[in-house]
């Protein structure tokens, strides 16, 4: 009885990554950073004032570098500090009816990009490291383009009442900038690899 209950015994080794003290710490130190890159005042542009922020540049590392499970819920808990009152967005908005406004897809994006980002980096990561940063680059691009954008233009169409067609126009001008920071994150993301090369790796044993 006392071999099977020791063994039964739930223990830190075991526990799940994303819950251990380590990873909890990652979570928050992220989700900082995305607050961070936030209250840096973005360029408005358009008639409809959507900004060019850092976000999605501070969006993109996150997921690169902890992965899918702790990169999504370090957006999770940046994105809940904001729709619970606290100013953490753009702009310095808060609550849930920044649902309601034209930027509302993009916000939404950033948790579905960093779990897809993430989870294309867990595999970049088992590769040569010479080949992580422009992998890790066209990742986060091909995510921007289809997830970032796509819930963007979305957003445009649904909270702005605006067409397809011009949605998409007004979602262009965000491309050159977008192609910049990921550039950048993907850099920064294959740097972090380097001196950490277990922080994707790490198994429950």
């Amino acid at each position: 009885m006392t071999d099977r209950a020791d063994t039964a015994a739930p223990s830190v080794t075991n526990a799940t990554p994303a819950l251990r003290p380590r990873s909890i710490a990652l979570v928050a130190v992220f989700a900082a950073l995305i607050t961070a890159a936030a209250i840096v005042p973005g360029i408005p542009v358009g008639s409809l004032g959507v900004p060019i922020t850092l976000q999605t540049l501070a969006v993109m590392l996150t997921g690169l570098c902890l992965g899918p499970l702790r990169g999504g819920l370090a957006v999770l808990l940046y994105l809940v500090v904001g729709f619970v009152g606290f100013p953490v967005f753009s702009k310095g908005q808060s609550g849930l009816g920044v649902l309601a406004g034209p930027s509302a897809g993009y916000l939404v994006a950033f948790l579905v990009a960093a779990v897809v980002v993430g989870f294309a980096a867990s595999r970049v990561a088992r590769r040569r490291p010479a080949t992580w940063a422009p992998l890790f680059f066209v990742s986060a691009m091909l995510t921007s383009i289809v997830f970032v954008h796509g819930l963007g233009i979305l957003g445009m169409v649904v909270n702005a009442d605006l067409s397809l067609a011009d949605a998409f126009k007004a979602d262009l001008v965000f491309y050159p900038g977008d192609v910049i920071k990921n550039l950048v994150a993907a850099s920064a993301a294959a740097a972090v690899h380097r001196a950490f090369p277990d922080l994707l790796a790490r198994r429950p044993r």
